[in-house]
């Protein structure tokens, strides 16, 4: 018989080998003096390298929410960007392009969600989020905000909105959007699922 042997399955065999009827009748020749001898014969036909993917749901009904100031907003360079922190044992940084980013550059802000990774260590993985970003309005109670939820890896790690807001827009001193130069942001986000890739060893 020819089996794939892995780490969650390291058994194979036969229920039904042979019977025990013929298998103790010494004119078979199996059973001698009460001694029976039995061997194996193993070819390794081909190694591989599996992996194996555990998917873990997550379920936190309060979000976790922080904001920060961005001082000098008119001074600012290609990006501004938070400290990082942690939520659900993930590492998360936010990037604000106060001049656009790619083809919104020079119409629009843009504004991405960043991924850095397990806080636990481990080696690979994939995280959903849902998440919401908010550029506080300083003199009103009217936000500009948006929401999504994507799939985050170490290749595929920054998710957001190149046209979150119009340039000309949040300058404009009558928006209420930037006082005495500074830019209020708030990030909200919940980690949905998350998958642990572990690889499997090739036994030599």
């Amino acid at each position: 018989i020819t089996r794939r042997f892995l780490g969650v399955k390291p058994q194979w065999g036969f229920s039904k080998f042979i019977s025990k009827k013929f298998l103790t009748d010494p004119s078979n020749g199996y059973l001698v003096d009460d001694n029976c001898v039995f061997g194996v014969e193993v070819s390794v036909v081909k190694k591989e390298a599996f992996a194996i993917e555990c998917l873990s749901l997550k379920n936190f009904e309060i979000p976790y929410k922080r904001d920060w100031k961005t001082p000098n907003f008119s001074k600012l360079g290609e990006f501004s960007k938070s400290e990082e922190f942690i939520v659900g044992d993930h590492k998360w940084i936010v990037r604000l392009y106060p001049k656009g980013n790619g083809d919104a550059s020079g119409r629009h802000v843009s504004v991405f969600l960043y991924y850095y990774g397990s806080n636990t260590g481990t080696p690979s993985e994939r995280v959903q989020a849902r998440w919401t970003i908010r550029i506080k309005n300083q003199l009103r109670d009217l936000h500009h905000k948006m929401t999504s939820s994507a799939w985050f890896s170490a290749s595929n790690n920054a998710w957001g909105w190149k046209s979150f807001m119009e340039i000309a827009t949040i300058n404009d001193p009558k928006k209420g959007f930037i006082v005495n130069d500074s830019c209020h942001l708030e990030v909200e986000i919940s980690v949905k699922a998350v998958v642990q890739v572990s690889p499997l060893p090739i036994e030599k």
